[in-house]
């Protein structure tokens, strides 16, 4: 099917797709990431445990890592380590909290995403009344999830696209560290 001779038709398309994304994250929709984080906290509580890390499956010589505080937030990390067997051996120790710490401290720095995930619910795009946003630094950039993308000085097309990237890749960061978390529960 050729659109050639119909430009406008296909920039309608674009504008109401973003338009319909834009209206999908405003509305409050369950993000990607929202049930993952709850399944994470409820695994964490049901071990006790107030931290996890993995190897992280889809990137050789990169890990995850969460330090969560209990009814307030997660923290989560994924960046490549120089040294990965140092960082195996910690995870296999059950040394999670050093994991995270390494992560934090000396990962490879253009590799590094952190999440601050305020109520550990997931990303929301606009957090509601007086809760506290989400954020996501990835490299050098950082956004604050508070739904304000003037503030921010981008479109808000931009702000809600920036969204859903960082939401998929959280999710995906969020079922690395349930899988390891389940394993960790059961003792294996």
């Amino acid at each position: 099917m050729s659109f050639s001779g119909r430009p406008s038709v296909v920039v309608l398309a674009g504008v109401v797709c973003v338009a319909s994304l834009s209206t999908a994250v405003a509305s409050g929709q369950d993000s990607k990431s929202a049930a993952l984080a709850k399944e994470l906290v409820q695994t964490l509580d049901a071990a006790k445990l107030d931290s996890m890390a993995a190897a992280d499956p889809a990137t050789p010589g990169a890990f995850v890592a969460v330090l969560y505080i209990p009814g307030t937030q997660l923290l989560v990390v994924s960046a490549k380590y120089a040294a990965p067997p140092l960082l195996t051996d910690k995870i296999a120790a059950k040394d999670y909290r050093d994991v995270y710490i390494d992560l934090q401290s000396a990962s490879v720095r253009a590799s590094k995403i952190f999440v601050t995930d305020q109520g550990s619910d997931g990303l929301v795009a606009k957090p509601s009344g007086d809760n506290a946003a989400d954020s996501w630094d990835e490299g050098d950039k950082s956004v604050t999830f508070d739904g304000d993308w003037k503030k921010a000085k981008i479109a808000e097309a931009d702000y809600t696209k920036t969204f859903i990237d960082a939401d998929a890749k959280y999710a995906a960061m969020l079922s690395t560290l349930v899988a390891q978390a389940k394993k960790a529960k059961s003792g294996s």
